[in-house]
């Protein structure tokens, strides 16, 4: 179950305002608790209203057809912007990966705030133009990579550094049909190439996490400086 207090005071967009201009966000946002596997938001689905992730995890994806998972959202984190400032049809489905407490701001709340703090401004477009660059990114894999490659691209961005150091690990290891979803193929095509790394000596599959043992070689195999 949930425990976290209702309050955007822990959001970094708003680091730079002070207890009572918080409270009064605050005041103007409704709170909701949505369950493990709820889609928060549907694809294409009116509203423009903006959400915060208090605690939880969401996950951004356009179920249209096959599914293309776009990115994770963590807490701290906040989606629904899009629809806030252009008035259109979402542009992608949220689901809830964990139980998860959202904020949900007007978009005309949303407004108010970046017109009045430099600061909420200035993250706001630095979140727009990371999304740009994110997008630019794929759109260049999906064209120039082979399926090998953007699986090696993924893994290398979902890869974590332990605390007590070593291998980046992946964790919890994502299924086959979730890397599939990820990179734009085919479960079965996960598979083989998973098994395939992991006879090369690039991954190593524990319980609970797959470890990248040469990120090295996975750069340049993505980059077309090593084998293919």
């Amino acid at each position: 179950m949930i425990r976290a207090i209702e309050t955007l005071a822990r959001i970094p967009l708003f680091r730079s305002l002070d207890e009572d201009a918080v409270r009064r966000l605050d005041a103007r946002c409704a709170w909701r608790r949505a369950a493990a596997k709820e889609w928060v938001l549907d694809y294409e689905s009116d509203g423009t209203d903006l959400f915060f992730v208090l605690q939880g995890h969401v996950r951004v994806s356009i179920a249209a057809g096959r599914e293309v998972i776009l990115r994770d959202i963590r807490d701290g984190e906040f989606f629904g912007e899009l629809a806030a400032i252009d008035q259109k049809p979402r542009s992608a489905g949220i689901l809830a990966i964990t139980d998860t407490l959202v904020a949900r701001m007007p978009a005309g709340v949303l407004r108010q705030a970046v017109h009045e703090h430099p600061d909420v401004c200035d993250q706001l477009l630095q979140t727009l133009v990371a999304q740009i660059r994110m997008l630019a990114n794929r759109a260049n894999e999906y064209s120039n990579l082979g399926v090998r490659q953007r699986l090696y691209a993924e893994l290398l961005r979902l890869g974590r550094m332990p605390i007590s150091g070593g291998h980046p690990v992946v964790s919890p290891p994502p299924t086959h049909a979730e890397l599939a979803a990820r990179v734009s193929s085919h479960r079965e095509a996960i598979t083989r190439e998973l098994n395939a790394m992991a006879r090369g000596r690039l991954i190593e599959r524990r319980r609970g996490a797959i470890v990248l043992l040469d990120t090295d070689r996975l750069r340049a195999m993505v980059a077309g400086l090593g084998e293919a």
